[in-house]
């Protein structure tokens, strides 16, 4: 299985940002977390059947990383 994770990058005001990581902390989650968990919430409430398979296909990819040991494997290096 491919690992398909990838930086996103979107734009946000730095105190809003500040003041998202303030609550994060607070409530004991990372941002990244916690976006991902709004993520998966929006796509389970108004996504549609290939939205799901997607987002099952997605937690399928992050649990077989999870189950790695070792966690990542190390990058190719060319010759």
């Amino acid at each position: 299985m491919a690992d398909t994770t990838k930086p996103r990058q979107f734009r946000v005001p730095e105190p809003l940002w500040t003041a998202y990581d303030n609550v994060c902390q607070r409530l004991g989650v990372t941002r990244a977390e916690d976006l991902n968990a709004h993520i998966r919430s929006t796509v389970e409430e108004h996504g549609d059947d290939v939205d799901r398979a997607l987002l099952a296909e997605a937690e399928a990819e992050l649990a077989e990383r999870r189950a790695r040991k070792g966690g990542r494997p190390p990058k190719a290096t060319s010759a």
